[in-house]
């Protein structure tokens, strides 16, 4: 009974989260789509009483069910910032549901289902827990996509993504049974005693398979394919959420399956990620410039940015996961931002998503010019601005590990890439002015703005007790 009660505690906050996503779920059904700002408020208090949980554990345990679950510094770490990207969606949200007529209950009550999924993803310790998490937060972010039903464009969304999205599930999970096989364990930890360097070839095929799963979460080249048409295709919100706590919660996942099982195989794995990495790079730096609507043009920059933070993984030292970490946690931030600013592109009362409206932005909304331009700069990894610090420290591991040309590569395409985002920034100030954009915007997109906006410049005067977290955090995976 003791060792059950001290399983419970160590998954207390996905059990919370669970248990609270369901009784959302029965509170939205009894009181019906009116329900959605109580439902909403209800799960960001739910998401910040997990947050403390995850924090500040019931228990000192940090293994659950036999080792299936890990309850380390790294998961902790990304936690938080999984929980950071659901409760930003819900208050980004709540004004577009209701102008595009979708304003149901089910959203936030999907999102908090999604987030358990998340949170069980970044700490499986077995390939039947990676499965299970994987799966979970898969099926409603395939709901989510679709959410606007009267939209062509989202159904199709939907539909895409879940149909790929199942594809690359089967594929991963072909995989993990030849892994299986080749070692008769899903144990990450027996695992690792199990394989040794040079290893069998049929367990080779095992670790492709895995990657390619792994690969179509973090919309890697060449499975990216989904990425640009449901960025695209869902709701702006949606499409938001995508871009922040389900990469994260990927990222971490890859990161964990990768390191911690194979580390004695890293040869044969690391050249694997490092193709992927390069690809991803230079696709999303090329292939951005000649995009007309914002989304489309977030999603090939989502492509080239987990590119970059690949590198860390390529590297498979701790100071590669630091920099992942960093990575992930600046990323996360800047996108709410970006997406704020992508939300208030309405004009007339209907949204806008053709860059060229953004023409003159500087002289209509100054302010929001400012703010998006520094957003921008900031994702093109120009300093001063946080998104430098990023590449920096991803680069910096890279060459730690003597892969010089893969950081000149790295380096070649944020150069690249540059362009499309300055690009912005030069409609915004330098073209003749579209009509202006509608001046209404809630105090909660303000305030996501202003944080996010605020966030970027200060990260790299002030930003080392998250350097230090994530230094620390990266040990707990590779110490």
């Amino acid at each position: 009974m003791s060792f059950m009660s001290n399983d419970f505690q160590v998954l207390f906050p996905e059990i919370l989260l669970a248990i609270g996503g369901m009784a959302l779920l029965v509170l939205g059904v009894l009181r019906g789509d009116r329900s959605l700002g109580l439902v909403s408020w209800l799960a960001i208090i739910l998401l910040v009483a997990t947050g403390w949980f995850v924090l500040f554990p019931l228990t000192q345990f940090n293994r659950a069910f036999h080792g299936a679950f890990i309850a380390d510094d790294f998961a902790r770490f990304a936690k938080i910032l999984i929980l950071m990207g659901t409760g930003l969606t819900i208050l980004m949200s709540k004004e577009y549901l209701e102008r595009e007529k979708i304003a149901h209950f089910e959203f936030p009550v999907l999102l908090v289902l999604s987030t358990v999924g998340m949170f069980l993803m970044v700490s499986a310790s077995s390939f039947i827990a990676v499965y299970m998490g994987l799966e979970l937060q898969s099926l409603a972010l395939y709901v989510l996509a679709a959410f606007n039903r009267d939209s062509l464009k989202s159904s199709e969304a939907g539909l895409k993504y879940f149909v790929l999205g199942a594809l690359s599930s089967g594929m991963m999970l072909y995989g993990i049974s030849l892994i299986y096989g080749f070692t008769g364990t899903t144990e990450f930890s027996v695992i690792a005693h199990v394989v040794t360097s040079p290893i069998n070839i049929g367990l080779v095929f095992g670790i492709v398979f895995l990657i390619v799963g792994f690969a179509f979460k973090v919309s890697a080249v060449p499975f990216h394919m989904w990425t640009p048409d449901v960025y695209e295709g869902s709701p702006t919100p949606i499409t938001a959420f995508f871009s922040m706590a389900p990469k994260v919660a990927a990222m971490a996942l890859f990161l964990r399956a990768m390191i911690v099982p194979f580390a004695h195989a890293a040869g044969e794995w690391q050249q694997i990620v490092i193709f992927i990495s390069a690809l991803s790079m230079i696709l999303g730096a090329v292939a951005a410039i000649g995009q007309t609507n914002i989304k489309r043009l977030m999603a090939y920059s989502s492509i080239g940015h987990m590119g970059y933070a690949l590198l860390g993984l390529a590297a498979g030292t701790t100071a590669g996961v630091e920099g992942v970490l960093i990575y992930m946690t600046i990323y996360l931030i800047t996108n709410a931002g970006v997406f704020v600013c992508i939300l208030a592109m309405r004009r007339d009362g209907e949204a806008v998503e053709t860059i060229s409206d953004l023409a003159g932005l500087a002289r209509t909304r100054p302010m929001l010019a400012l703010a998006f331009a520094a957003l921008m700069l900031s994702l093109a990894g120009l300093p001063p601005f946080a998104g430098f610090l990023a590449k920096f420290y991803i680069f910096l591991a890279v060459v730690a590990v003597h892969m010089y040309a893969l950081a000149v590569l790295g380096v070649l395409a944020s150069v690249v890439g540059a362009y499309y985002y300055l690009r912005i920034v030069k409609i915004m100030y330098f073209d003749d002015p579209a009509p202006a954009f509608d001046p209404d915007m809630s105090w909660n997109l303000k305030t996501i703005l202003t944080g996010s906006s605020l966030f970027v410049v200060w990260f790299v005067a002030s930003g080392g007790q998250i350097v230090s977290v994530a230094a620390a955090s990266a040990k707990a995976l590779l110490p």
